[in-house]
């Protein structure tokens, strides 16, 4: 058994299941610190490892890293979509209007505006803290590992998307000051910039291309490490918070999984806009936004 897999795969499912650290440890019979060794790769029982699972309400296959994880709290499923980019050589992107990990200073300081403003006006004040600082944490920690490990990178973003971006802003479903939604909206034309000036330069590494027409029916991720691949598909939008609504994110290493999505996003990229064409397709998007705009 790898033990800290297991350690990684405890962590984010007792994110999933809301309970405290120490809660998890009283009614397993053993003290915190003895549960966060086993988060931290510590040797654990079988017999530990079962009454685990019990305590999440998951199975013990899932804590071993055999079948599919399945989140609901965007929390724990960011915790453990970091985990598995700590070990991810390759990251192929399908969908979506972000690629987080070469994200701009403007995106990143209006997704930490919005979260944290929108944190303050929560039903929960502390927890809604609590909860935009993890989420922060975890970004900033995502974002430290790219710059580190420098995966490679092909991204296929959706036009439709693209535009959907420069018409909300950034964070979309979070309420805000209108003053901070400008703001939202400013960073997503100058996010969107960014991405037109890395598909014309394509930097060593990163190769980002368009997707004409409408978002696809659904996004996804394939990381690749040394070891083994995973698919990752997440209804959570990067810059939703913590606090969204009603979805459950995916993470399977199945081979037929990752072999089906790898195929899918393999033609996507093939038909895709490249390079210059589509930094002028992405730069019209933004003229085409920003009279719309100033006629509002």
């Amino acid at each position: 058994m790898r033990f800290a897999d297991i350690g990684q795969q405890l962590r984010a499912y007792r994110l999933e299941s809301g309970l405290r650290a120490e809660e998890i440890a009283a009614r397993l019979g053993v003290s915190r610190a003895a549960l966060y060794r086993y988060e931290k790769g510590e040797v654990i029982k079988l017999d530990t490892i079962r009454r685990l699972a019990e305590l999440l309400k998951i199975s013990p296959l899932s804590l071993l890293g055999i079948g599919i994880d399945y989140f609901s709290r965007p929390l724990a499923f960011l915790e453990r979509l970091r985990q598995i980019e700590e070990e991810a050589d390759q990251v192929l992107l399908f969908g979506g209007a972000v690629c987080f990990p070469v994200a701009g200073e403007a995106y990143e300081a209006a997704l930490t505006e919005a979260w944290t403003e929108a944190a303050e006006s929560a039903a929960d004040l502390i927890q809604g803290r609590s909860q935009a600082e993890q989420a922060l944490s975890t970004l900033a920690a995502r974002r430290k590992l790219y710059q580190q490990r420098r995966p490679s990178i092909i991204a296929i973003l959706s036009e439709g998307a693209l535009r959907q971006l420069l018409q909300d802003g950034v964070a979309p479903s979070l309420t805000v000051s209108e003053r901070a939604r400008a703001r939202c909206r400013a960073a997503a034309a100058a996010e969107v910039e960014n991405l037109a000036n890395l598909m014309e330069s394509v930097p060593i590494g990163l190769q980002i291309g368009l997707k004409e027409g409408p978002e696809p029916t659904g996004s996804f991720m394939v990381l690749r490490g040394r070891e083994r691949a995973h698919v990752v598909t997440s209804p959570f939008p990067p810059d939703s918070g913590a606090a969204v609504g009603a979805g459950v994110a995916t993470i399977t290493a199945a081979e037929e999984a990752v072999g089906l999505h790898q195929r899918v996003a393999e033609a996507a990229w093939r038909d895709a806009l490249k390079g210059s064409a589509a930094a002028t397709r992405v730069r019209a998007l933004v003229r085409s936004i920003r009279p719309a705009e100033a006629a509002a």
